[in-house]
């Protein structure tokens, strides 16, 4: 992501990042969107959460331009910090289906994830196979999708929906 880019993702105005804000479900709000998703475990394996933030934007998908924002914090329960990150992943492209997008610009800060998911790695983990396989077959439903890393630091919203899934986690 360029620097301009993220430089607008960092100042965006506050009610575009209202972490209640819904939209009304079933409502196409746009055909173009951006994801940001994350995930994190305390201890590997261990309590893990994810983060997904998605922009609804216009054609030429930059969050600049995006009218809505969707984000989702969810505890997962236990499990390895590559699970969380394929959690989240599959998460955020479940969503991004349900608001209608159908091109995608998806932004993860998992090199392994991008890796994976764009046919550089093969998948050797037995756990994550299937993690691998829904995922490759939800972005067959999307009309363009395209799977970049970025740097931890412009991942930064989608970390700490993700940390703090984990910090609230239920206690039983």
């Amino acid at each position: 992501m360029s620097d301009e880019v993220h430089k607008k993702h960092q100042n965006m105005q506050p009610d575009l990042f209202d972490s209640e804000k819904t939209l009304p479900s079933g409502k196409q709000q746009s055909d173009y969107g951006v994801m940001f998703c994350d995930g994190a475990s305390s201890g590997n394996p261990g309590n893990s959460g994810i983060g997904v933030v998605i922009y609804l934007t216009g054609q030429d998908m930059h969050i600049e331009h995006a009218k809505e924002s969707v984000r989702i914090s969810e505890y997962i329960g236990i499990a390895t910090n590559n699970v969380a990150e394929y959690s989240a992943f599959i998460k955020g492209l479940e969503k991004a289906r349900s608001l209608g997008i159908k091109k995608i610009r998806i932004f993860l800060d998992s090199e392994l994830l991008v890796r994976q998911v764009n046919g550089i790695y093969k998948v050797k983990n037995k756990n994550l196979l299937p993690l691998w396989t829904q995922a490759v077959h939800i972005i067959k439903g999307f009309d363009e999708c395209e799977v970049s890393h970025v740097r931890r630091e412009n991942n930064a919203e989608a970390d700490a929906l993700a940390t703090q899934a984990v910090r609230n986690r239920p206690l039983v």
